[in-house]
């Protein structure tokens, strides 16, 4: 079975409810049509009755003959149903004569006509509907029935209205229904509202798999940030905690050293302490120029974007700079790219993490190092060799103890730099000739 869709959900609940709407009107409709018909032939049999109730031996009886007031209150008692209504009656002899009639409608003007006709009598005048048929046999009558239009247009209007009161409440309830309905269609927005909520980033826990799957893809961010987040809040939790430690043991060994200058008994007493404290100086001095370069990390991660750029001119720029750092450390500086290297990511920090491996490199080797920079585009690497084994500084444990123990602030720089753009960093198998190689791995290209 595929997975839930919100919107087949959402619909399924609008259009149920409709439907259930739609079906209560179409109920009541028709029974409020059967009801009006009932009572319409109901009406039409009482008229009927009303009317013949006035003929006696063929004839009306005189005292409706030509009335024009109301009928009289035994005739008015005969009104027994809401939609009977008030025929009046004149038979006529084939030469025009009045044989005999009933009810209020004025004598109206005879006429071979037969038919529907509406006809206006009375002073002053009224409208009357009026039908009017020849005695099929011998032609010898003709008899016309007559009904007041003002009566035939309340009935209509009362008939009119019991069949369109339901209509005046279709608009309230679809509006409440269709309310309900989307309502209950959104609860899993909701539910995953509450749960994106109740997220903490210090103690991630993964969103629940929603059923919709338009919420896939959400839920798959939503989580994928919070993994990054709380990775980044580790990280910069442990890196605190070695910086601290870092920056201790310089400053306590200038407060020593301090101490000691101040009580030194002679020149070469003064002269090691003032040595130390340079030293210790410039360890502080590191410490925190590799702090502020992961502040600048961090900053760059989250203000900027990453953009196109050609990591193999990048190397290029960056060496040229040390080049003539290296001619006066001995060493011998050199770059080895096959052509470009295009790359999405930030120039700021591939710059300061190359910088800190040809720095790390400069400071660990003797005199005379081979230091190569060394790319390739196919395999997705950037690695900076050296031909002679690095010396460890007193930050950091002997390199050739790997990466799992540490090696020193400036490669915790490389490695959140290769972090940031979804690499890794890593020590690599030497080239020949080479002893150490330090490699940045980048993934594919997108």
């Amino acid at each position: 079975m595929g997975q839930k869709s919100l919107l087949r959900h959402l619909l399924a609940w609008a259009l149920g409810a409709l439907a259930l709407v739609w079906v209560s009107f179409i109920v009541v409709g028709f029974k409020t049509g059967v009801h009006e018909a009932d009572e319409l032939t109901d009406g039409h049999l009482a008229s009927m009755a009303h009317l013949l109730l006035r003929q006696h031996d063929g004839k009306f009886d005189e005292n409706n003959n030509g009335g024009m007031g109301a009928p009289s209150g035994a005739i008015a008692e005969l009104r027994s149903h809401d939609y009977q209504q008030s025929m009046s009656a004149v038979v006529w002899s084939a030469d025009g004569q009045v044989l005999t009639r009933t009810g209020e409608a004025p004598l109206p003007a005879f006429t071979a006509d037969e038919g529907f006709a509406d006809l206006s009598l009375g002073a002053p005048p009224t409208a009357w509907r009026a039908f009017s048929r020849w005695d099929p046999v011998d032609h010898s009558r003709k008899v016309m029935v007559l009904l007041s239009v003002h009566e035939r247009d309340d009935l209509a209007e009362d008939i009119a209205e019991q069949v369109a009161e339901p209509g005046f409440w279709l608009l309230p309830v679809v509006a409440l229904a269709l309310g309900w309905a989307i309502r209950r269609g959104l609860n899993p927005l909701r539910s995953l509202s509450r749960d994106v909520s109740a997220l903490d980033v210090h103690e991630p826990a993964p969103l629940r798999t929603q059923p919709h799957q338009e919420f896939k893809a959400v839920v798959d961010s939503i989580n994928t940030l919070v993994e990054r987040q709380h990775a980044a809040l580790v990280r910069e939790r442990d890196l605190s905690s070695e910086l601290a430690h870092e920056l201790r043991t310089p400053l306590a060994s200038l407060t020593l050293h301090a101490s000691l200058l101040r009580r030194a008994g002679n020149d070469d007493e003064r002269a090691q302490a003032l040595a130390r404290i340079e030293h210790d100086a410039q360890r502080a001095s590191h410490v925190v120029s590799h702090l502020l370069a992961l502040a600048r990390a961090s900053r760059t991660e989250m203000a900027e974007s990453a953009q196109p750029l050609d990591l193999a001119e990048l190397a290029r720029r960056v060496v040229g700079e040390y080049a003539q750092v290296a001619l006066a450390s001995g060493h011998e500086l050199a770059l080895v790219s096959a052509g470009s290297f295009s790359l999405t990511g930030h120039a700021v920090l591939l710059e300061i993490a190359l910088r800190n491996l040809i720095e790390n490199a400069l400071s660990h080797t003797p005199r005379g190092t081979v230091i190569e920079v060394q790319l390739d585009a196919s395999a997705r690497w950037l690695q900076v060799c050296d031909s002679a084994a690095a010396a460890a500084d007193d930050a950091a444990v002997p390199a050739s103890r790997g990466l799992s123990l540490g090696l020193g602030l400036g490669h915790r720089v490389v490695d959140k730099v290769a972090a940031i753009h979804n690499g890794s960093f890593a020590t690599a198998e030497p080239p020949a000739g080479f002893s150490a190689c330090y490699r940045i791995s980048f993934g594919a290209a997108s």
